[in-house]
C-alpha cells in the first residue's frame, strides 16, 4: 500500500482580523439636555470645591460626568447634582465595568465610586 500524499487544508487562509468598531457614546450623552446639564454641573462644582478634578484619582484631564448610580441600574437620568461625580476615563472605565459585572452575577450594587482622598 503506498503512502498517502499530504492533502491540501479544507479551511483555506485564515480570516483577517476584523477591528472592533469604534465605541460611541449612547444617544443620551449627545442630547442638548444632558450637554446643558453637564455644563450646570461643570459650574456648581466649580463653585462647590473650587475645581473639577476626578473624585478617585484627582486627575483633571479627560474627564466624564458619571452617575453614582447607572442609567442601567435605574438611576436618574439626571440626578441631583450630589448625586453626580467627575471621573477620569479610566477611572470610569474600571467603575462602569465593575458594575457591569455586578449585573452579570446578579448583584444588586449602587455603583459608588469611593474617594481615594479627603
Amino acid at each position: 500500500m503506498g503512502r498517502l500524499k499530504a492533502m491540501p487544508s479544507r479551511l483555506g487562509r485564515p480570516a483577517s482580523r476584523v477591528r472592533a468598531r469604534p465605541k460611541v457614546a449612547e444617544g443620551f450623552y449627545q442630547s442638548a439636555e444632558w450637554l446643558d446639564y453637564r455644563r450646570r454641573h461643570r459650574d456648581w462644582t466649580r463653585a462647590q470645591h473650587g475645581g473639577v478634578w476626578c473624585k478617585v484619582c484627582g486627575a483633571t484631564q479627560r474627564l466624564i460626568l458619571d452617575h453614582r448610580v447607572e442609567r442601567s441600574d435605574g438611576g436618574a437620568d439626571f440626578p441631583p447634582f450630589e448625586e453626580a461625580d467627575w471621573l477620569c476615563t479610566p477611572c470610569h472605565n474600571r467603575k462602569t465595568a465593575e458594575a457591569k459585572a455586578r449585573r452579570v452575577r446578579g448583584e444588586a450594587g449602587r455603583g459608588v465610586v469611593e474617594s481615594s482622598g479627603g
